[in-house]
């Protein structure tokens, strides 16, 4: 698929800034070594959307009830998503312990902790702006059982924030914590209306971001246009990822695009492969064209050839 250099220059940039966008959030405190003989569940930290399994070996949790659970920061709030019916296939995962279902009390203070982050929010943003600092407050949370209030932003930079620290621990007297997070994190934290219209994916679907590449679109035979396949936050749309691994496979029983075929005394080349329709397309130098469904075509060994066409 020809692009023009314009258009590759664009591409290049939104790919190129895929790994800044990748910042780890993961609020995993500490992970289970050894057999696991506990139920594991699937949990959302809401604040965050960052979503982790983690084991409970007291009586049966049900799907969105609210329990405590230890994280990077301190304890805090998650909600479970629902018990992992396979956990066997958590080898290579980080699971952590939830310590217990939360109380009436919990929650209360949950509530209390709302409606001063609201409040906090607001501060920040006037100091932010009294420091003359080029960033944007994306997110304020309080911890649960811990004297601290996180501050999530972004800036498309590093930004020197120590004397707003100390404007904020006068403000708040507590322990305070700036996190600088991607464009695509706050996105996921924010949440939001894709292009087709639904709640961002990396807000309501995405367990974790993934990195996103130009191949992936090409793969799909998408059309390679900046603004079509990139999402709110300026990267690549992380859709892109989700069917990519069926199309990789599926490429695998297609000739690739410049394959070249002798038929009827002339040239035939792939121009395009739809692995949805199940159909080659293929086209000769003098412009004749035609599209033949995948079964006319047979791999022996290296070499592609077509049968009964």
């Amino acid at each position: 698929m020809a692009m023009n250099n314009e258009t590759e220059d664009e591409l290049e940039k939104l790919e190129d800034a895929e790994d800044d966008a990748l910042e780890d959030l993961s609020v995993v405190a500490e992970t289970i070594d050894g057999p696991i003989t506990a139920p594991v569940y699937h949990v959302l930290l809401e604040y965050s959307h960052d979503t982790f399994f983690a084991v409970y070996a007291g009586e049966p949790l049900a799907p969105g009830e609210t329990v405590v659970v230890p994280t990077r920061y301190g304890r805090d709030l998650a909600r479970l998503i629902g018990p992992v019916k396979n956990p066997e296939m958590l080898a290579n995962a980080r699971i952590t312990r939830i310590e217990r279902p939360a109380t009436s009390e919990d929650l209360a203070k949950a509530k209390r902790n709302k409606e001063s982050e609201q409040n906090a929010f607001q501060i920040c943003k006037e100091k932010i702006k009294e420091h003359g600092l080029v960033m944007k407050l994306v997110m304020v949370h309080y911890l649960l059982e811990e004297a601290k209030i996180l501050f999530f932003f972004t800036a498309d930079s590093r930004v020197d924030f120590r004397d707003l620290v100390k404007d904020l621990v006068s403000a708040f007297r507590t322990r305070i914590e700036l996190r600088q997070i991607g464009i695509r994190d706050e996105s996921r934290i924010c949440g939001g209306l894709g292009i087709c219209g639904r709640s961002y994916c990396c807000h309501t679907i995405s367990e974790k971001l993934k990195s996103v590449t130009i191949k992936m679109a090409k793969d799909q035979n998408l059309s390679l246009n900046s603004l079509k396949i990139s999402g709110s936050c300026g990267r690549l749309l992380c859709c892109l990822a989700y069917e990519y691994n069926y199309y990789a496979e599926q490429r695998k029983f297609y000739p690739p695009e410049g394959q070249k075929f002798t038929q009827d005394g002339a040239d035939w080349y792939v121009r395009e492969v739809n692995v949805i329709a199940g159909t080659v397309t293929l086209d000769t130098d003098d412009g004749r064209q035609r599209t033949l469904p995948r079964a006319h075509f047979e791999k022996t060994g290296n070499t592609w050839r077509i049968i009964n066409p």
